[in-house]
């Protein structure tokens, strides 16, 4: 789990994932003559931070979005928040402005319901901060900040390893209101006419999901995946033997929701573990769940 804890210690919130980029692209370099098929890697102009690697002939892609929640200091260390994260008084929180790098705490006033950085000196504006991270490791367990979605990450460059034909694309914004997904989506259904797609993202723990009972299969959250194509999904998945989960939720959200709204007849499917502790410092994932989303994502991009 080396891998997965400095993906998620990575400073990468949505709108600057140029580092995580950097990682992956390094990643690739380091790694590529082990796996199966070398892939040609397309970024740079006209992708800004994004990163795509196609392997083989590809027929079906898989969006990870590489970007996390956070905070951006205002003025007078107060914070806007970057996409949705839990807010706690006590959370630590790291960064870095031209003074220093900065360790400090998340604080909620009392008085005015101000969220705002407890620090002994004005953080300059603009500054990103996210939390701090704390990586423990159990038996059963992985708990993090960012695992949403640098397990995503992580079990994309496990697939990585035996994938034949496919397209990896490490999308950015996502947690923050997207952006990315559309020209993507216009390059790879233009270049290859890629017509499906699955999400590898991370979802929640719930009265009908439970951790350590398999992969998630999202049925449906704020938006409907086309049936006929959710249904061949969950037909492999009973082929597979993998252990699996459905899941029907009426909010949430991911990269599907911006292939959907796209011009392209791009079907989707989000296929991910699901974490409790949600957009804290200390979410969690049941081993088992990492397990069985790697090995039926082989299996997806193998059949499907």
């Amino acid at each position: 789990m080396h891998l997965l804890e400095s993906l998620c210690k990575i400073h990468a919130p949505s709108g600057n994932e140029e580092a995580l980029k950097n990682f992956l692209l390094q990643y690739v370099y380091d790694n590529q003559s082990k796996w199966l098929v070398q892939p040609t890697i397309i970024e740079g102009e006209g992708f800004q931070d994004c990163l795509l690697l196609e392997f083989g002939k590809p027929t079906t892609a898989v969006f990870a979005h590489m970007d996390s929640i956070g905070f951006t200091v205002r003025y007078d260390n107060r914070l806007v928040l970057i996409g949705g994260p839990d807010l706690k008084t006590g959370y630590e929180l790291v960064g870095q402005d031209s003074k220093g790098e900065i360790d400090c705490k998340l604080l909620i006033d009392e008085d005015t319901d101000y969220v705002v950085c407890d620090y002994h000196r004005q953080i300059e504006r603009g500054t990103e901060l996210v939390f701090k991270c704390n990586f423990r490791e159990t038996n059963e367990f992985i708990q993090s900040c960012y695992l949403d979605n640098r397990l995503g990450i992580y079990a994309m460059l496990k697939l990585c390893e035996t994938l034949e034909n496919g397209i990896i694309v490490f999308s950015c914004w996502e947690e923050h209101g997207g952006g990315s997904v559309p020209y993507l989506a216009k390059y790879i259904y233009e270049k290859y006419k890629i017509n499906k797609a699955l999400v590898a993202d991370i979802t929640w723990v719930t009265e009908g999901v439970k951790p350590g009972n398999g992969v998630v299969i999202s049925m449906r959250d704020m938006r409907l995946p086309r049936r006929s194509f959710l249904n061949k999904i969950i037909s492999l998945a009973k082929d597979s033997n993998i252990p699996y989960q459905l899941e029907v939720e009426g909010s949430g959200g991911s990269d599907g929701k911006e292939l959907q709204a796209s011009p392209y007849p791009i079907d989707w499917c989000f296929v991910g573990a699901s974490e409790d502790n949600v957009h804290t410092p200390d979410e969690i994932v049941h081993k088992k769940d990492i397990e069985s989303m790697i090995e039926f994502y082989k299996y997806l991009m193998k059949n499907l």
